[in-house]
């Protein structure tokens, strides 16, 4: 598809509702035209910026990732790979695509520029992002670090990502997204599109942490080919205006394996609309789509979770857990299942529940009041446990989510 066929589609659906979510009025933000500019180093990274990223799992010291990108709005813009580290690209997207011609050919390959008039409005509008890639077998034993940043009111961020990696790789990628409670109404669209080659393994690891008055809409897709593995995790903790994503994956190869798994700590009268697609296509493909969500004060929550078996020899589960915290909250579970070929097993499961009585009533005779009780066992609901991941990377992500909650509590 050529550069004027993505934008003639991204203009025919500038006012095409998404399927799912809040609509939102685009036009009520600017859209920042000013050029990027380029940080030299993480030194630049004023103390404050450094707390509020440290929040989402970024380490600004560096020291123990393989690579760093960060962007402040759509200005600011610092991507580094350490010296030593072979077989790792890090490049702003606009760099890649002057590089790289197929660069090119996978924009808009994964996610359809016509999806909605989020996707539409993002190729209109000038973007940055980043372009992560682990070279064909190359094992990138320390996770790369990313952070988008928005500290301006009124606008948008808009930032188109790509994350490759190439055949017989392996690589973990650390995204912490952010903005200062002083941004009283902002909007972030990101796309990113995820490939993942012929026995290669993507983790993906993303934190959340926006303002009140934050929308978020991101749109994303992943295509996994033969004997692939592509581990995602999601955990939003903080309060916002509104979000709506439903990541999408295909598993378009022999044997390719996909887990999806996400963590909602919904407050205050926001509402998030999260999910999460998996499309068997290959024989032998698996995966699972796994949720948790706490809803307090008012806030509402949708928990989607689709998985649609296109090949024999297939297998996948969906679950949701849903722990309701106040009786003003709500949370909906939407399980949805669709095999069309024989030999697809599918299967689902998905509960909503208070806080039992008897873990209060446990936890308080341990010396516990009822708010440290609660507090607990929240804790323990949202912790993010995901299969096979090395230490140093489960440590990280793990951080992430504690700094998160000990933020918002």
């Amino acid at each position: 598809m050529t550069k004027k066929d993505i934008r003639t589609r991204a203009s025919s659906s500038k006012e095409k509702k998404a399927e799912y979510g809040e609509d939102i009025d685009l036009e009520v933000f600017e859209y920042d035209e000013a050029g990027p500019s380029t940080m030299e180093s993480l030194d630049e990274v004023s103390e404050s910026d450094r707390d509020l990223v440290r929040n989402v799992g970024f380490d600004p010291s560096g020291r123990t990732t393989s690579g760093s990108f960060m962007q402040f709005d759509n200005e600011s813009i610092l991507a580094d790979v350490l010296m030593s580290q072979e077989g790792l690209e890090v490049l702003p997207i606009t760099e890649a695509l002057r590089k790289y011609d197929f660069v090119k050919s996978l924009i808009w390959s994964a996610v359809p520029v016509d999806a909605d008039k989020y996707t539409a409005r993002s190729e209109l509008e000038k973007y940055n992002g980043y372009f992560i890639r682990a070279e064909p077998g190359a094992r990138i034993e320390m996770p790369v670090q990313s952070c988008l940043i928005m500290k301006k009111n009124q606008s948008v961020q808009n930032v188109h990502n790509i994350v490759i990696a190439e055949e017989g790789s392996e690589l973990h990628v650390i995204t912490g997204c952010a903005t200062p409670s002083s941004v009283e109404k902002s909007l972030h669209l990101g796309i990113s599109e995820f490939f993942v080659k012929k026995r290669a393994r993507l983790t993906f690891t993303m934190v959340h942490r926006w303002s009140e008055n934050t929308s978020v809409r991101p749109r994303s897709a992943t295509i996994v080919e033969d004997g692939g593995t592509y581990i995602s995790s999601y955990a939003i903790l903080s309060p916002l205006k509104s979000i709506q994503t439903f990541p999408k994956v295909r598993l378009v190869g022999v044997g390719a394996k996909a887990d999806l798994y996400s963590v909602v700590n919904g407050s205050n009268s926001s509402k998030y609309d999260i999910g999460g697609l998996l499309s068997l296509e290959a024989p032998k493909t698996q995966g699972k789509v796994v949720s948790r969500a706490i809803a307090n004060d008012s806030c509402e929550i949708i928990a989607r979770g689709d998985l649609v078996g296109l090949s024999g020899e297939t297998k996948a589960r969906l679950e949701c857990d849903g722990l309701l915290i106040s009786g003003r909250a709500s949370i909906r579970a939407v399980p949805m299942l669709n095999a069309r070929a024989e030999g697809a097993e599918l299967s689902h499961e998905a509960t909503v529940g208070k806080v039992g009585a008897e873990q209060l009533s446990y936890l308080m005779s341990r010396g516990l009041n009822e708010e440290e009780a609660t507090s607990l066992i929240i804790r323990g609901f949202v912790k993010l446990k995901v299969p096979d991941l090395p230490p140093a990377l489960q440590a990280s992500i793990d951080e992430a989510i504690r700094m998160s909650l000990e933020g918002g509590m």
